[in-house]
């Protein structure tokens, strides 16, 4: 199947992608991971993104439109993919159809993460991460430390990313529902898009998105 996953932040897009990729035999192509391999390898497309990112500019559609065409050319893309974070905008959304025209190809289904405001927020304003390893996260909420504000696993202590205050989830939302929402619409116009609750725990939505996808092809 070839998949685009789409929804706001907080919503679980990563985690449900790697789980619905292995389900599905097909690879999960991030945006982030796009990038993080073309700067780790130091393509052209990498060199162009990075002088952008320490601007501190967004990196421009067409470059991040080369890099996942380049990455959809890939031998283990040509059977199906799920793609996550992209596209994130109607400019990219076109480009992908004209790439898969351009193949023969087409999109099975848009899978919508459907999650209220307020429940994003929640869920990452509560997240805490460790000082000493940022791999070591918690939530105030639904994983709470045995002590609060000290890391289980290091001791180290916990504090909350300015990337995860309330105040830049808001604006991540705003960019959200301006750029990446109105995709959802187009897809709609397309009758490709199915979307689901993703409230829950992670194996009910990976069981409800499975359960949509399957219909979806039947």
């Amino acid at each position: 199947m070839r998949i685009v996953l789409v929804g706001p932040p907080g919503a679980g897009k990563g985690t449900q992608a790697a789980y619905l990729a292995e389900k599905l035999s097909i690879p999960h192509i991030s945006t982030g991971d796009l990038f993080r391999a073309n700067i780790s390898q130091g393509t052209s497309l990498g060199k162009q993104a990075q002088e952008y990112m320490r601007a501190g500019q967004l990196v421009p559609d067409e470059v991040t439109v080369a890099m996942a065409e380049d990455r959809l050319n890939q031998p283990d893309a040509q059977r199906g993919f799920l793609l996550d974070g992209f596209p994130r905008n109607q400019f990219q959304a076109e480009a992908l159809d004209g790439y898969l025209t351009d193949r023969a190809q087409s999109l099975d289904a848009v899978l919508d993460l459907e999650v209220p405001e307020s429940e994003v927020i929640k869920r990452i304003a509560g997240r805490r991460t460790c000082r000493n390893d940022s791999s070591h996260t918690f939530h105030v909420e639904y994983k709470p430390p045995k002590t609060e504000g000290v890391c289980d696993s290091c001791g180290g202590e916990l504090y909350q990313r300015e990337d995860d205050s309330e105040e830049t989830v808001r604006k991540r939302l705003e960019v959200y529902h301006r750029e990446t929402e109105p995709i959802i619409d187009y897809y709609k116009a397309k009758g490709l898009v199915v979307t689901i609750s993703a409230l829950g725990k992670v194996a009910e939505v990976t069981q409800r998105a499975m359960d949509a996808l399957g219909a979806k092809a039947a």
